[in-house]
């Protein structure tokens, strides 16, 4: 006779969602110093989440997924399909799927179906808090002792364990982790719960500040007003004297609004007048893939095909690439090998089909999170979950505007657009 140990309570509640937690934990690990910004450990345990989920669905014998939900995530399969097709080579466009199909697909419908509750979900926001303060630390404490990447000729550019060849993995991670944090903080849990998330929320502005990125700036500002619009006006009342306050002890009492602070501010407003290098790169990468589009509306030029492309359709003001230097890597000339912008690269390499697949699974998901939403303002409970799924949705969408995936920290848009489609799917439903 077997006698079979049961696990304790706590065990048994959080076994499913460990391995998330695990893929998140692991983006805590330094990157090696002039790595590629490929696969990581990560990745390798987002797989083994997905293979776990799929022993946990046999043994269980239940039906992987509602009707919506295989619509919803299964919706870019078909484009990705189309336009792997159509790469330059089998090899490229393999490995393009891939990864879309990991970062999209794959990843995201085994967090949908880990997730059991919203006590779960609130575990992985809470990870995320958690990642994006041991990132931010580090990032600050870079700043300080100008061990950071090179910026503006000075080492104090916070990019955290992520390196000079990824400057926006930091920026992301404390973005996920201060858009969590003011989701749970807003939410009508324990007022204990409510003040660590809010005084989370207020230091991680620290580390993003000094991240020097635009796009997590623009983005997380987006974001956190919808969160409190959506909150109500009294919590959103509430909020906004907070971080007036905040923002006066941030900028007077710790001197955060430095010169070189000031003025990477100042340069978002100057993109037409005085852009630097970075800005005129980026415009001249928007409008060569706009030009690969207009050659190939349809199914683009293929996965993988826009550094292929990019010098027919490239002007002359684009330059070479883009100096990394810094935070223990030695100089580096990266080479600009996407246009920074997901739609643009989604129209350049998967055409117009490949777009309305993949925005229309997002936007599909954004609906019915914020239905979701209105939901559970009107009852009560799950307004924290609502208020950091759909924020969560809402940052990536704009960050989206400034950015494109690659690197170690892509990942993590695999697991937020999972936990998203939980709350949107499952929670929001009261299905939990």
């Amino acid at each position: 006779m077997t006698y079979v140990l049961p696990l304790p309570g706590a065990a048994r509640s959080l076994s499913p969602v460990l391995p998330v937690v695990a893929v998140i934990a692991l983006l805590a690990l330094p990157v090696p110093p002039g790595g590629e910004g490929g696969a990581g450990p990560a990745d390798a345990v987002s797989a083994l989440a997905v293979l776990f989920c799929l022993v946990l669905l046999v043994r269980q014998r239940r039906r992987p997924l509602s009707r919506t939900a295989a619509v919803v995530l299964g919706l870019p399969v078909a484009g990705l399909a189309l336009a792997a097709t159509g790469a330059s080579s089998p090899g490229e466009g393999l490995t393009g799927l891939g990864r879309y199909l990991q970062v999209f697909v794959l990843v995201p419908a085994a967090v949908l179906l880990l997730v059991r509750d919203r006590r779960d979900l609130r575990v992985l926001a809470w990870s995320f808090v958690a990642l994006a303060g041991w990132q931010g630390a580090v990032g600050v404490h870079q700043f300080v002792t100008g061990t950071g990447a090179s910026y503006q000729g000075a080492m104090i550019r916070a990019v955290g364990t992520f390196g000079p060849q990824d400057v926006m993995g930091m920026a992301t991670v404390v973005s996920f982790g201060l858009v969590c944090a003011v989701g749970l903080a807003l939410g009508r849990t324990s007022a204990r719960q409510r003040t660590v998330a809010a005084l989370a929320a207020f230091a991680l502005c620290v580390p993003l500040a000094l991240s020097f990125s635009r796009g997590a700036w623009i983005a997380t500002a987006v974001t956190c007003s919808a969160q409190l619009v959506l909150a109500g006006p009294l919590r959103a009342l509430k909020a906004v004297a907070v971080g007036v306050a905040a923002g006066v002890v941030l900028v007077g009492g710790f001197g955060v609004g430095s010169a070189m602070l000031q003025e990477r501010v100042g340069s978002i407003t100057q993109v037409t007048d005085a852009p630097d290098q970075s800005v005129t790169d980026r415009y001249t990468m928007w409008a060569a893939a706009v030009g690969m589009w207009r050659e190939h509306p349809l199914t683009g030029v293929g996965l993988k095909g826009f550094p292929e492309h990019r010098d027919a359709h490239a002007s002359l003001a684009l330059s070479s690439g883009s100096d990394t230097d810094g935070a223990g890597s030695g100089f580096v000339r990266q080479p600009l090998l996407s246009p920074h912008n997901m739609y643009l690269l989604i129209l350049s390499e998967q055409g117009l089909i490949g777009l309305l697949a993949l925005a229309g699974s997002w936007l599909a998901l954004l609906a019915l999170a914020l239905r979701g939403l209105l939901r559970a303002r009107r009852s009560g409970p799950g307004l924290d979950c609502a208020l950091a799924a759909c924020g969560l949705l809402i940052w990536q969408l704009v960050d989206f505007v400034y950015a494109d995936i690659g690197g170690p920290s892509t990942v993590l848009t695999a697991v937020v657009l999972g936990l998203v489609a939980w709350w949107a799917l499952v929670g929001g439903e009261g299905r939990a």
